[in-house]
């Protein structure tokens, strides 16, 4: 069975995005950029939420073409257009969108349902309030975090309304990047 891993950002002190969302304290580079890159070339679906993917669609499916783009825009803008996407949203309409699955109800048993169709992981990207919704209904099997040293202070959680414990377990995976960041691959214990 196909698993629902979490890729996400985090501050020290748990956040994955400013008050108002924002991404500045992020950091990323070439490093880093090439590590995911080699990861994520091997996923086949993407999972977002609507902003997530409202943001990713206004930049990744042209990104490659600039003369100027960088071997990590070529590469990702590839992978974007042919990978299946998700959406969890309650508002989007699954009218025209190539290549690209709505899912506005019933979230446990359409996810439950992609999970137990043929394919590699499903990578979650950013999306704090679809992370949430997935958490609290236990459908996130894996979290890839990127560990950022900031302590942000206030912000998004990455962790909200959890009314159970969640048992994770370190993978051998642990990595730190020369920019500081430290990047955990936890799995949920069943």
């Amino acid at each position: 069975m196909r698993k629902v891993i979490s890729f996400m950002h985090v501050s020290l002190d748990g956040f994955v995005a400013g008050p108002n969302g924002e991404l500045d304290w992020v950091k990323v580079d070439e490093e880093i950029f090439n590590h995911v890159g080699k990861r994520i070339s091997e996923g086949d679906t993407a999972l977002y939420g609507r902003t997530t993917y409202e943001m990713m669609e206004s930049y990744w499916p042209t990104a490659g073409d600039s003369p100027t783009a960088s071997k990590h825009d070529i590469e990702h803008s590839k992978w974007y257009k042919n990978v299946h996407k998700v959406v969890l949203s309650k508002t989007m309409k699954d009218t025209g969108l190539t290549n690209t699955t709505i899912i506005n109800n019933n979230l446990a048993d359409k996810i439950n349902e992609i999970k137990q169709q043929p394919g590699n992981d499903i990578l979650l990207f950013g999306s704090p309030t679809a992370t949430h919704s997935l958490i609290q209904q236990h459908l996130i099997d894996g979290f890839w975090l990127f560990l950022n040293p900031i302590i942000l202070g206030q912000g998004i959680p990455l962790f909200t309304d959890i009314k159970d414990k969640i048992k994770l377990h370190l993978l051998p995976t642990t990595r730190q990047f020369s920019s500081g960041v430290t990047e955990l691959n936890y799995t949920v214990e069943k």
